[in-house]
């Protein structure tokens, strides 16, 4: 009976005393099946294929982060210093009344008898005395929101203000002086402060990553960079450092998108209790600037003049010095070809840079910083706008003008005046426990033995919210086209 030996082909091969290739020393993939001759080279570090992929690190550069106790805070603003109004109308523009409606009861208890105002139609400017808060000049009664002026050098306001018919609405009326015959017992308008309150509430933000007892006991070594330059390796803890990066992230995420529901309509996040925080993007959208569809970069000085409309708006608000532009790339470039279209350097406005604008040694196409008028620009691309896994994906919004520097509130918490950054967060902290940025694990897994589910659960907590102070000053670039 025939012995059939199926290893005669490895009974064949000769053993070398040293680890060369040889003719008869050499296992093919074909003369095996239970291994393989030679293991496949493993790269066991990872490639960054998408660099770093943090976009975190916006409100580190403009802002601050300070702790608080309460579940509210709540800041008061400064009001405008002098009185004007921008929506009123002339109700009747004859001899005997010159009445003027200012629209609201409130506007008209900031004026007073004897005030000298300024009215403009879009036709024309006129110059008035306030006469009477409580009848016109026939002796009938004022509204709430009426008074009467007598207008200098003519006896009707009809007769210096063109384009005017009774009734009028859309005129701008401000406060100049004003003027008191000699003897006079009336001592002026008493006037008080004007402030608004503005209030935000902090939000909890959880996230956790879990890994099974069974891959814990599997060493598996990953060399990684990590987002912020350091490298070396990580076990099987690597997701955990990564879902710690995206935490991180979301924090600042979250304090720049968050939105407000103080409603509590059935299905709404309101509604069921989750009131929400206010976001940059909500707060300059509410109370500050909207600028749409920008074209810095158009040829012909017509990017800068857009630009210049910006700063005519904020001449009108608080005329801030210093400020920052966060920028998506497309808008970013777009004001580096309307800064070059000023540049006197080299053909059609290049820039040569850093080399004494040296064209043979180095050719420098962007712009970091540059002056406009009496403000200074320090322009930046903000990955978060570029990044197309964020507002990237969507691209509605082309950037943010963020001033620099510090605004002077009054805290009600402290009871006193305090200096603030324009843009910074609040986060919850206390002697007895710090929510500013907390983790914890729980599970039965890396000596931790909480529970009997065998697993390890790292847990991540923040509860913070941000502060937009003087929303006025910032300027946010929209694009409609999507």
């Amino acid at each position: 009976m025939a012995i059939s030996n199926t290893g005669a082909k490895l009974n064949a091969l000769t053993p070398r005393p040293t680890q060369g290739l040889f003719g008869d020393n050499y296992l093919s993939l074909a003369d095996m099946d239970f291994t393989k001759q030679f293991l496949p080279d493993v790269y066991e570090k990872e490639v960054e294929r998408f660099g770093n992929r943090t976009v975190s690190g916006f409100l580190r550069m403009v802002g601050a982060e300070m702790p608080m106790s309460s579940d509210q805070v709540v800041w008061s603003e400064q009001g405008r210093l002098h009185v004007a109004f921008d929506d009123v109308a002339i109700a009747d523009a004859t001899a005997a009344t010159n009445k003027v409606d200012l629209q609201s009861a409130d506007n008209k208890g900031l004026l007073g008898v004897g005030m000298t105002v300024i009215i403009a139609n879009g036709f024309s400017v006129v110059k008035a005395r306030v006469a009477s808060l409580d009848v016109d000049g026939g002796g009938n009664a004022l509204s709430a929101t009426e008074v009467q002026v007598n207008p200098y050098g003519s006896a009707t306001l009809a007769g210096l203000l063109t384009g005017v018919n009774t009734s009028v609405s859309g005129a701008k009326l401000f406060v100049y002086g004003s003027e008191f015959k000699k003897g006079s017992a009336d001592g002026g308008k008493s006037v008080d402060a004007q402030f608004t309150s503005f209030s935000n509430k902090p939000i909890i933000l959880r996230d956790k990553y879990t890994v099974n007892g069974s891959d814990t006991a599997q060493i598996g070594w990953v060399e990684v960079t990590s987002e912020n330059g350091a490298s070396g390796y990580l076990w099987y803890l690597k997701s955990e450092h990564e879902a710690r990066l995206r935490f991180e992230d979301q924090l600042e995420m979250a304090m720049v998108e968050a939105v407000k529901d103080t409603g509590n309509a059935a299905g709404s996040a309101g509604g069921a209790g989750f009131g929400g925080s206010e976001g940059l993007f909500e707060a300059v959208e509410t109370r500050g600037l909207i600028y749409n569809d920008a074209n810095f970069g158009a040829a012909g000085g017509a990017g800068l003049a857009e630009f210049d409309d910006i700063l005519a708006e904020l001449d009108k608000q608080g005329a801030i010095e210093e400020n920052m532009l966060f920028l998506d790339r497309a808008t970013s470039l777009s004001i580096d070809n309307m800064l070059a279209f000023q540049n006197s350097y080299g053909t059609g406005g290049t820039s040569y840079g850093v080399f004494n604008n040296s064209e043979d040694m180095a050719l420098n196409l962007g712009f970091s910083g540059f002056r406009r008028g009496s403000y200074d620009f320090y322009k930046t691309d903000w990955k978060y706008l570029n990044d197309s896994t964020t507002r990237g994906l969507i691209d509605d919004i082309d950037g943010i003008i963020v001033p620099a520097g510090t605004s002077t509130v009054y805290d009600q918490n402290l009871g006193k005046n305090i200096a603030r950054p324009f843009l910074h967060v609040r986060y919850r902290a206390s002697e007895a426990d710090d929510r500013k940025m907390k983790s914890w694990i729980t599970g039965s897994v890396g000596g931790n033995y909480t529970s009997a589910a065998d697993e390890m659960n790292v847990h991540f907590l923040s509860e913070r919210a941000l502060c937009v102070q003087a929303a006025n000053n910032f300027v946010l670039l929209k694009s409609t086209q999507l």
